[in-house]
Protein backbone atom coordinates (compact mmCIF):
# COMPACT_ATOMS: atom_id res chain seq x y z
CA UNK A 1 0.00 0.00 0.00
CA UNK A 2 2.56 2.34 1.41
CA UNK A 3 4.78 1.72 -2.27
CA UNK A 4 1.50 2.62 -4.45
CA UNK A 5 1.04 5.67 -2.87
CA UNK A 6 4.80 6.61 -3.28
CA UNK A 7 4.24 5.35 -6.87
CA UNK A 8 1.47 7.19 -7.54
CA UNK A 9 3.30 10.31 -5.80
CA UNK A 10 6.11 10.01 -8.26
CA UNK A 11 3.90 9.66 -11.42
CA UNK A 12 2.16 12.89 -10.03
CA UNK A 13 5.38 14.83 -10.01
CA UNK A 14 7.10 14.02 -13.04
CA UNK A 15 3.81 15.00 -15.05
CA UNK A 16 3.54 18.00 -12.62
CA UNK A 17 6.99 18.95 -13.91
CA UNK A 18 6.77 17.48 -17.25
CA UNK A 19 3.73 20.42 -17.50
CA UNK A 20 5.56 22.98 -16.11
CA UNK A 21 8.54 22.67 -18.73
CA UNK A 22 6.21 23.17 -21.41
CA UNK A 23 4.72 25.37 -20.01
CA UNK A 24 7.48 27.86 -19.99
CA UNK A 25 8.54 26.48 -23.32
CA UNK A 26 5.23 28.09 -24.69
CA UNK A 27 6.14 31.71 -22.83
CA UNK A 28 9.21 31.76 -23.58
CA UNK A 29 8.55 30.95 -27.46
CA UNK A 30 6.09 33.49 -27.10
CA UNK A 31 8.52 36.06 -25.27
CA UNK A 32 11.13 35.28 -28.45
CA UNK A 33 8.61 36.59 -30.76
CA UNK A 34 7.61 39.71 -28.66
CA UNK A 35 3.76 37.80 -28.24
CA UNK A 36 1.94 39.90 -25.69
CA UNK A 37 0.97 37.92 -22.99
CA UNK A 38 -1.86 39.07 -20.60
CA UNK A 39 -2.02 37.84 -17.22
CA UNK A 40 -4.97 35.94 -17.76
CA UNK A 41 -3.27 33.86 -20.66
CA UNK A 42 -0.24 33.49 -18.58
CA UNK A 43 -2.28 31.64 -16.08
CA UNK A 44 -3.90 29.40 -18.61
CA UNK A 45 -0.94 27.82 -19.54
CA UNK A 46 0.67 27.86 -16.07
CA UNK A 47 -2.00 25.74 -14.61
CA UNK A 48 -3.04 23.80 -17.54
CA UNK A 49 -2.45 20.31 -16.28
CA UNK A 50 -3.19 18.53 -19.99
CA UNK A 51 0.20 17.32 -21.14
CA UNK A 52 -1.50 17.31 -25.15
CA UNK A 53 -2.84 20.63 -25.07
CA UNK A 54 0.04 22.11 -23.75
CA UNK A 55 2.03 20.25 -26.74
CA UNK A 56 -0.34 21.72 -29.32
CA UNK A 57 -0.14 25.11 -27.95
CA UNK A 58 3.97 24.40 -27.93
CA UNK A 59 3.43 23.61 -31.47
CA UNK A 60 1.26 26.67 -32.03
CA UNK A 61 4.36 28.50 -30.10
CA UNK A 62 6.98 29.27 -32.42
CA UNK A 63 4.81 30.93 -35.42
CA UNK A 64 1.78 32.49 -33.32
CA UNK A 65 1.68 36.07 -34.04
CA UNK A 66 -0.38 36.55 -30.56
CA UNK A 67 -1.25 34.60 -27.98
CA UNK A 68 -4.94 33.84 -29.40
CA UNK A 69 -3.07 31.75 -32.02
CA UNK A 70 -1.96 29.87 -29.61
CA UNK A 71 -5.47 28.89 -28.26
CA UNK A 72 -6.59 28.84 -31.58
CA UNK A 73 -9.32 26.04 -32.14
CA UNK A 74 -9.55 25.25 -28.22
Amino acid sequence: MAEEIRDEGRTEGRTEGRTEGIAQGILLFLAQRRVDVSDEACERITTCGDVDTLNRWLLRAPTAESVEDVFAGE
